[in-house]
């Protein structure tokens, strides 16, 4: 079975073309297609059965799908979840490829498929990108209606 992973440089390579080919809007719209899709059904009927537990769930498989080096803490009486991604297997192998320059804007795809499907129930997703440039980020989501600012 081929992982995941494989196909990293070809999704690197799409996002490039795409924006050749239409701009960074064309990315964009992608991106969308894919969050209402896939990422609706996938994690939006996770989060409809089980709240954030269903978060849990699909971010704990997805990740060690990937095999991520992470730590996800969830605080259930916060129902808050906490994600330190160490390392990103998907950007620290586009940064390895000495055959290939990484899409610019890669790991903006994360906000952009899930953000969506998760505001729509109600959970917000604030985002670290400071450190893309070493293969690291962190997010946190939590219920909107129990943000204190």
């Amino acid at each position: 079975m081929i992982s995941c992973t494989e196909f990293i440089p070809l999704y690197s390579e799409l996002f490039k073309f795409l924006e050749k080919k239409g701009g960074y809007q064309e990315v964009l719209r992608y991106w969308k297609y894919i969050s209402d899709t896939y990422v609706e059904t996938l994690l939006g009927t996770l989060v409809d059965q089980k709240g954030m537990e269903g978060c849990w769930e699909y971010w704990t498989r997805a990740l060690n799908e990937e095999a991520a080096d992470f730590t996800m803490t969830y605080d259930e009486k916060l129902q808050e979840i906490t994600f330190e991604m160490h390392h990103c297997p998907s950007k620290g192998l586009l940064m390895k490829l000495g055959y290939m320059e990484p899409y610019h804007a890669y790991c903006e795809h994360c906000a952009v498929i899930y953000e969506p499907v998760l505001n729509r129930r109600g959970i917000a997703q604030q985002r670290d990108h400071s450190r893309t440039d070493e293969a690291a980020c962190s997010s946190r989501l939590y219920y909107m209606e129990n943000h204190n600012g």
